[in-house]
């Protein structure tokens, strides 16, 4: 999963490539698991408007994931521009009352 600005995601639709700040920042686009995505959003977005929730076909990538992080805790980073056709679902992301967010997408139960 990964959280952009609805602004950036329509930029990237006609385009057809996501190519976020973090990208040409860190060289690669910060992502997350559906276990991680709360947290992550919470931390780094909260009370944060005009935000959408990207689910990502790590099986339709062309760039480069890796897996890192420290001490156990990893995250998924995609090492290159994410393609529009990758993404499977796209929700909009709107805080609570709280000023928090909720998980946007129907959890699947294996």
């Amino acid at each position: 999963y990964h959280i952009a600005s609805a602004e950036d995601w329509n930029t990237a639709q006609i385009k057809g490539l996501y190519k976020p700040e973090g990208l040409l920042r860190d060289g690669f686009i910060h992502c997350s698991t559906g276990d991680q995505f709360l947290q992550v959003a919470n931390f780094y977005f909260s009370e944060r408007k005009g935000l959408v929730a990207l689910e990502i076909d790590e099986g339709l990538l062309r760039a480069e994931l890796r897996w890192e992080g420290q001490e156990g805790y990893t995250f998924p980073h995609i090492y290159g521009p994410l393609e529009v056709s990758a993404v499977a679902r796209v929700a909009e992301l709107k805080p609570n009352a709280k000023g928090l967010f909720e998980f946007p997408f129907e959890r699947v139960l294996h």
